[in-house]
């Protein structure tokens, strides 16, 4: 329960007493309860926005390539937050075409960035990196850079690759 009169980490959720300005884990700005009761229903109604069936006339990108049960995982993470996803299997082992070892998780362009940022944030809650901050999660991956850092993985690669060398994840 979100006491309206008390302050909130947005980073942590450490709870704090009101004349408190600052989070003691995390050091950043805290939020008053008012505006993360207003943050969670914003958060609610986006959710509740969202269309999850796929058509065909859908413009889809790829966000990552792995085994199936690691793109069925990530795909259920995405259903749960109310966005589509498709998997589609693009390479075999047996050579009849019946048996894809690797998966292409997609979703609407329009959810790609929100994807993103839960596939990130789902990594650094399953790996310990919730200590992990980057300062500016949108700027992860510029064209205009030389380098990126992938959000999933923190491997840093050229720009003029589009899918993260390291854990497939497509920026493209």
């Amino acid at each position: 329960m979100i006491d309206p009169d008390l302050k909130y980490c947005p980073q942590c959720n450490d709870e704090y007493r009101a004349e408190i300005e600052k989070c003691a884990a995390c050091s950043i700005d805290l939020i008053t309860g008012r505006q993360k009761i207003e943050m969670a229903e914003a958060a609610s109604k986006k959710l509740a926005s969202r269309v999850r069936d796929i058509s065909p006339d859908d413009d889809l990108v790829a966000l990552r390539r792995g085994p199936l049960s690691d793109m069925r995982h990530l795909a259920s993470l995405l259903n749960g937050e109310n966005i589509g996803t498709l998997l589609a299997g693009d390479e075999n082992t047996c050579g009849k075409g019946c048996c894809p070892t690797v998966y292409t998780l997609l979703v609407k362009r329009d959810d790609g960035m929100e994807s993103l940022h839960i596939i990130e944030e789902e990594h650094r809650r399953t790996t310990g990196l919730e200590e992990y901050h980057h300062p500016d999660p949108d700027a992860i991956f510029n064209p205009d850079a030389g380098e990126a850092c992938c959000p999933a993985c923190g491997h840093s690669f050229p720009t003029s690759e589009t899918t993260c060398p390291d854990c497939g994840l497509s920026f493209g």
